[in-house]
């Protein structure tokens, strides 16, 4: 049904012949913007806080119009009532999961929560909680996304190395089911260049508890060119100069530190000029072509608009450099663009 939909949407659409435009952002608001492509279908999801909404259009330039429902919302006073933050849906196994961060008070609980749903349509049957998706040590963690590669199911989230905030850190795990982890995490990176260490907090949030200064690796999110693996992620706190940063496969075991390379400068950052601010938690995706390449991101409007919700989802497309690296270029104007056909 869900592929019959899309496709009858496509079908309507037929007589304008005119090339449709887009102008970024293509939703007023929805901080860590997530898109998955399946049967025709793109399925979006962003943080609400509250719920786990699901958005579901043939093109994705017409999010601010796309079918949406709430999929899940958690009881209350439980460990995952408050703060659903970077909710991300995917298809493994013939099931479809959700994949998110969520706490019972603050965000000194977080964790990685799942729910699955056995229906061939996310928009029908029944969301289930299959529990917290935790390395042995339980630690803090948010930005959970997976890939399935060679046979193998791997995470990769955003986590504390103690108990304590003040330095957020790319780990990576291999899964022994959708919602069980494998053995232990593994650091690959750390924010230790000078680009990727800002992050003092205001005196507000320090009034809160929070330490003078938090640096942060975060937003992981897997992308693949032929035989080569990447990891894009966000640098920097979002309330400064949010930015990504590239780790790329070197070969061998996806969980050996030593084979993950750091690319030593930003590859996307903020275009003042266009009025793009704290571009971040990137996500990618192909158009219907099956060759070109887009990315997703969220972004503010001005400088000063920090890690609410006045970030809002963007989407443009990217190439490839000739070593097979992403080449993201710059945020671009947002001024009208051809749709993602």
């Amino acid at each position: 049904m869900k592929v019959l939909l899309c496709w009858l949407v496509l079908l309507v659409s037929l007589p304008t012949f005119a090339q449709r435009t887009f102008t970024n952002p293509i939703k007023a608001s929805g901080p860590d913007p997530w898109v998955y492509r399946h049967d025709g279908c793109y399925y979006y999801m962003n943080t609400t806080g509250r719920n786990l909404t699901l958005w579901r259009t043939r093109n994705v330039a017409d999010l601010a119009t796309a079918e949406q429902k709430v999929v899940f919302t958690p009881p209350p006073n439980t460990a995952y009532s408050r703060d659903l933050w970077a909710p991300e849906i995917h298809r493994i196994g013939g099931k479809w999961y959700i994949y998110f961060a969520a706490d019972s008070v603050n965000n000194q609980t977080h964790r990685i929560w799942v729910v699955e749903n056995a229906s061939a349509d996310p928009f029908a049957g029944e969301w289930v909680l299959k529990g917290k998706l935790a390395d042995p040590g339980d630690h803090w963690a948010i930005d959970l996304t997976v890939l399935e590669h060679r046979g193998k199911l791997y995470a990769a989230w955003s986590g504390w190395a103690g108990a304590k905030n003040g330095q957020q850190d790319i780990y990576i795990a291999q899964l022994k089911n959708p919602w069980t982890m494998q053995g232990d995490r593994v650091r690959i990176s750390q924010p230790e260049l000078p680009w990727e260490r800002h992050g003092h907090t205001s005196d507000g949030a320090q009034m809160n508890g929070e330490p003078p200064v938090v640096l942060v690796n975060e937003g992981p999110e897997f992308l693949q060119n032929g035989n080569k693996t990447f990891i894009v992620y966000s640098a920097n706190a979002c309330w400064l100069d949010y930015c990504m940063g590239l780790l790329e496969h070197t070969g061998g075991s996806l969980l050996d530190p030593k084979n993950w390379r750091k690319h030593p400068q930003p590859v996307f950052t903020q275009n003042p000029e266009n009025s793009v601010w704290a571009p971040g938690h990137g996500g990618f995706f192909t158009a219907s072509d099956g060759r070109t390449p887009w990315m997703i991101y969220h972004a503010n409007p001005t400088e000063t608009d920090g890690c609410g919700n006045r970030r809002a989802p963007h989407i443009q497309p990217f190439s490839w450099n000739p070593d097979g690296s992403p080449n993201f270029g710059k945020p671009v104007p947002k001024t009208a663009m051809a749709v993602p056909e």
